[in-house]
């Protein structure tokens, strides 16, 4: 049989990789080869760097998958000769010279804000008191507690990277809007999907929907997979 595409997912920021666990969990259940990448979100550089190296130790085909930030990372590494294709959770897609710092500057009149910090020593955070409500509204409270008091530093080089050549605009494409998303507003979400030629699906869901709902976005992880499995 042809060898289906192993399935890489890439964290945003304040996060690391564990956040993941369900969505992998649900792809192994459904015989889908998956890894997790766990990049040092320093600066967008570096995450590129750390997932080419994870997309060289896969050793053939891969389907990247970015949550958040991780769009970034992914619509920059997606160009490596080993990617087939891109899936979008909730995720920012820059186009070419595009930065998350861009896409975030202009938000629409009465989007909520991201309550991030000033930053220290070239890195964010966000407000604790007000991660759940931002990031994790549909995670349990105890986890989005943890979540907030365990957060990864964001680099503000991270914010700050800009993509040289998206891989959108020579690869497939998949999007899942979280409707009830309060980091990256849905209307957002929708445009950078019709922006890049994706195929959209929507579910009900805060910026953790990865977390708190691992199914629809195991369900288009699995789509990408089989639509870029190639035939016998």
């Amino acid at each position: 049989m042809s060898k289906a595409p192993t399935a890489l997912l890439v964290h945003g920021g304040f996060v690391d990789g564990s956040g993941w666990q369900g969505v992998y969990e649900e792809l192994r259940r459904r015989d889908i080869d998956v890894r997790v990448v766990q990049n040092p979100t320093t600066s967008l550089h570096a995450d590129v760097a750390a997932t080419n190296d994870a997309i060289d130790t896969v050793g053939g085909p891969v389907v990247l998958v970015g949550h958040s930030y991780g769009g970034a990372v992914v619509t920059e590494a997606g160009t490596h000769e080993h990617v087939l294709g891109v899936v979008y959770i909730a995720a920012f897609a820059p186009d070419k010279g595009e930065s998350v710092n861009t896409l975030i500057a202009d938000p629409p009149p009465g989007a909520p804000v991201p309550p991030i910090l000033p930053p220290v020593n070239g890195f964010l955070f966000l407000d604790r008191d007000k991660f759940a409500d931002s990031f994790a509204a549909d995670v349990s409270p105890d986890l989005a507690q943890f979540m907030a008091d365990a957060q990864v530093p964001w680099g503000v080089d991270a914010l700050t990277g800009s993509v040289s050549e998206p891989a959108w605009r020579h690869k497939p494409s998949w999007y899942l809007v979280a409707t009830d998303d309060r980091m990256i507003p849905p209307a957002a979400q929708r445009a950078m999907a019709e922006r890049t030629g994706a195929t959209v699906t929507e579910t009900s869901g805060s910026h953790a929907v990865y977390v708190a709902k691992p199914t629809p976005v195991t369900d288009i992880i699995e789509q990408a997979i089989r639509q870029l499995t190639p035939a016998d």
